[in-house]
């Protein structure tokens, strides 16, 4: 075998281990982000004080996990970035959570809410679960409805009785149907 010839395939060895390499990183990271996500999400549904009128989302980008949504306690914020900022892996937390203002004209419809949603006898299902998966936001009389429902036909039922509160400026029914 010539020089050139054991110079290629001492390359060509080098690259295709190179490349091994580079894919066994991406795998790991990828697993670690997904592991991330799932402990995230286990973290913020345990939070003491998160109920049906807090909404805690989260975007994981490598190490650096996103807080989005609105609480209406201050101290649920904090809480959410301090149990995030406890998991493994996580090596910064950016919290652009919203703490809603104290209204009790706000705390009027959020009650009025819940009975006219978790009330229905087609959406009373939801009420069962420890974090129901409606949430019901309220700010400065406006409502938004978060998060997954089993059906097109639930979304809409919220939508109507969420609609049918007096007192209410606006409902934006953002809730999303299970796939």
């Amino acid at each position: 075998m010539n020089r050139r010839t054991v110079l290629l395939r001492v390359l060509l060895f080098s690259l295709i281990t190179a490349v091994a390499a580079i894919s066994a990183d991406e795998r790991s990271s990828s697993r670690s982000t997904e592991r991330i996500v799932r402990e995230v999400r286990h973290e913020l549904v345990m939070l003491p004080y998160y109920g049906v009128f807090d909404n805690l989302v989260y975007k994981v980008d490598g190490y650096t996990v996103t807080l989005i949504g609105q609480v209406t306690r201050p101290t649920l914020k904090s809480d959410a970035e301090n149990v995030v900022k406890k998991i493994e892996g996580v090596e910064h937390v950016k919290n652009e959570i919203e703490v809603l203002p104290p209204s009790p004209g706000d705390d009027r419809i959020r009650r009025a809410e819940y009975r006219a949603i978790y009330g229905d006898t087609v959406l009373n299902r939801y009420a069962l679960q420890a974090v129901p998966p409606i949430h019901i936001i309220v700010k400065n009389g406006n409502v938004a409805l978060e998060g997954v429902v089993a059906t097109e036909a639930d979304k809409n039922v919220a939508g109507i009785r969420a609609n049918g509160v007096s007192g209410v400026f606006a409902v934006a029914n953002n809730l999303r149907v299970e796939k």
